[in-house]
């Protein structure tokens, strides 16, 4: 059997506006590492992008991972759930159907109950969950810019920081 070496891939799309660690990024970690106790894992590294949003697959954490995937460091990555993966439907499929298997990389997303390596049926619905992430985070978009807009068209001030501050 092939000896699982675990990367926990953690992300949160919107910055807390602090330097401090998001309760969402400590929450995964306790998740994750729950799961990892349970499983009694070897996890080599903790891959982190705060602040980073899931629909750009251009994330420093990510990129390390990937770094360490071509350099063997690691063979298996683990998230909360898909949509800590990526939120874009064509490159999370690329690298759950694509990337991964070609590196011999196992995928585990613990509460979707996705595992790349059991023959389970939530695998195969993992598209359909990715396209779900993907419509959201559009949605979402949609619905902030229609905000923006009205406060633009009521002479709202859009800045974060007022002028008479700078």
């Amino acid at each position: 059997m092939l000896f699982l070496k675990y990367g926990m891939y953690i992300r949160l799309s919107r910055e807390d506006g602090d330097k401090q660690e998001s309760e969402s990024i400590g929450n995964q970690r306790k998740i994750l590492q729950r799961y990892i106790k349970e499983k009694n894992l070897y996890v080599v590294k903790e891959y982190i992008d705060d602040g980073v949003s899931g629909t750009t697959f251009n994330r420093p954490g990510f990129n390390e991972l990937l770094q360490d995937i071509k350099s063997e460091k690691i063979n298996m990555v683990i998230t909360k759930d898909l949509s800590r993966l990526g939120r874009d439907y064509i490159k999370t499929g690329y690298y759950i159907e694509n990337y991964f298997p070609e590196n011999q990389v196992r995928y585990v997303s613990i509460l979707d109950g996705i595992d790349t390596y059991s023959g389970t049926t939530n695998n195969e619905i993992t598209p359909f969950k990715a396209i779900l992430n993907d419509m959201y985070a559009k949605d979402i978009s949609k619905k902030i810019r229609s905000v923006y807009k009205e406060k633009q068209k009521q002479g709202e001030y859009l800045c974060s920081i007022p002028p008479y501050r700078i």
